[in-house]
């Protein structure tokens, strides 16, 4: 099969001006989540968050605990999860695109849920799981797929009409569950979401999505969107080579997530090759190109050790290599970049933080320096992640230039004559002079601290008159990076100061 044309696909991002990442707040609650809008992710420079699904899904429990995949079981469209009401989600979007910071939904269409004798939801539907009955839609048995399982993923077929993991597999190819696809997709849209990431996507037919997203309503301009301004998709095809299906045919519905990228990123920077080779990061790598894409580090499913890239991927508990990675991806032009941002687990099905009794979420709480608390990784409020946000920003369609390598693991790199950036993997020392393509004078380094009153919390840069300057990265250092950039150049002190 050929890939669908990409000349209606929906890959624009709608950003506001100035703003290049996106962060995955996972499980946070709609009100939590509107605060960290306004409070950080805003003032931060993120210039989107995916949150988790929205739809009502069904309550499990395992040992006492709500796994966090209960979200990826819908039992209703209805808009009443752990994370909130239809109303808090409706005043979250609100806030969120009032500071400049988009909505992107993380969106289940493949499925509802997996066999449960007794499916209750969280906003108190029901269903017949074992008739495939699920009322509150409504979706009955022959609006499914006849069951079977996922035995070979070398066959397409099975892949798109089986039964992922036992969850019962909705057909649309059907008009009728389009329709309601396309309701809650235009509910959605109309309250001010800018996009979606499409769960699973792999296991639909990318003509199916193609029809369904093609039907939804424009982005509102009641929220501040543009007039025919179309939603931004964003596909799990999770395609390490070696399948029936590919990437490619999804772009003609929006982006990818780049499952090869992670996978890519984690070896190198845990180890497993030299910082050296990837001086031709990107399609060089066998990557989708960058407008086709959106890259990370890690997400909640191969964090967990599923979703493909097993031992390599790089999660906050290899904390020092997972932020030196993030760094990369942040600082690289290559395609647009997520952030994760997690909660602690022992094991790969713990949810949430949540009440013992209830499995209500629990608030992520801040500390003073501003990372977070109960429960809470927060990776996006590490300093060298969030200043690395930043980075980003200002050095946006500026190209690489001036690569330097020693050969194995230190590798230096300028974007244009906004920023450079430097980081050492090698088991020493790393102290050269280098071309930073900097205008003379003091940068501070946003990696080791902030800029605050004119002065560096962390370590300074002198970057003299032809642009070169002493990069310095210690192999005791707590970070293996170093990054400056025009924004954080030092103000001269007046004359007679």
């Amino acid at each position: 099969m050929s890939p669908l044309l990409p000349a209606t696909a929906q890959r624009e991002p709608h950003m506001a001006p100035g703003r290049n990442a996106i962060v995955h707040l996972f499980e946070w609650k709609w009100n939590d989540i509107a605060a960290e809008c306004e409070n950080f992710l805003g003032p931060k420079g993120y210039g989107a968050v995916q949150v988790s699904p929205v739809t009502e899904n069904v309550v499990v429990w395992q040992d006492g605990q709500r796994p966090w995949w209960e979200r990826y079981q819908p039992i209703s469209y209805g808009l009443h999860t752990r994370s909130g009401t239809e109303d808090e989600l409706r005043r979250m979007v609100r806030r969120c695109n009032n500071v400049g910071v988009r909505t992107y939904v993380d969106i289940v269409l493949n499925h509802m849920t997996g066999e449960n004798p007794n499916a209750v939801g969280t906003g108190g539907s029901t269903a017949q799981t074992s008739t495939k009955d699920y009322p509150a839609v409504p979706f009955h048995e022959n609006n499914f797929h006849p069951t079977c399982a996922i035995n070979n993923y070398n066959n397409r077929d099975e892949v798109r009409n089986c039964e992922l993991v036992g969850l019962k597999d909705l057909d649309q190819s059907q008009s009728y569950v389009r329709d309601r696809q396309v309701e809650l997709i235009n509910k959605l849209v109309d309250m001010g979401v800018a996009g979606f990431r499409v769960d699973g996507a792999k296991h639909m037919w990318p003509e199916d999505l193609k029809a369904i997203f093609e039907r939804s309503n424009n982005l509102s301009q009641e929220h501040g969107f543009a007039p025919n301004t179309r939603p931004f998709i964003y596909q799990e095809v999770i395609d390490l080579g070696g399948e029936a299906i590919s990437y490619k045919e999804y772009l003609g519905v929006g982006r990818v997530l780049d499952f090869r990228y992670s996978a890519e990123i984690g070896r190198v920077f845990g180890g497993g090759d030299l910082l050296r080779w990837l001086v031709n990061w990107g399609p060089g790598w066998n990557f989708a190109d960058g407008d086709e894409s959106v890259v990370f580090v890690d997400n909640h499913d191969n964090q967990r050790g599923h979703g493909a890239g097993g031992s390599s991927i790089l999660t906050h508990k290899r904390s020092r290599e997972y932020k030196m990675a993030a760094a990369f991806m942040l600082a690289h032009p290559h395609s647009l970049k997520r952030v994760m941002s997690s909660f602690a687990f022992e094991y790969s099905d713990q949810g949430p933080p949540a009440a013992a009794q209830t499995g209500d979420l629990v608030s992520p709480t801040v500390n003073t320096d501003d990372s977070c608390g109960s429960g809470w990784v927060c990776e996006h409020r590490w300093r060298q992640i969030y200043n690395m946000v930043g980075f980003g920003n200002v050095v946006a369609l500026t190209p690489l230039t001036n690569w330097w390598d020693n050969q194995s693991n230190q590798i230096a790199f300028c974007r244009g004559d906004k920023g450079f950036v430097a980081f050492n993997n090698d088991g020493f020392d790393m102290d050269q002079v280098l071309q930073t393509c900097l205008p003379a004078g003091t940068y501070c380094d946003v990696i080791s601290g902030n800029m605050k009153g004119g002065r560096c919390l962390g370590k300074s840069v002198e970057v003299q008159a032809d642009g070169k300057a002493r990069i310095v990265i210690r192999k005791s250092e707590e970070d293996g990076v170093l990054a400056i950039h025009v924004n954080a150049r030092v103000p001269a002190a007046a004359p007679g100061a």
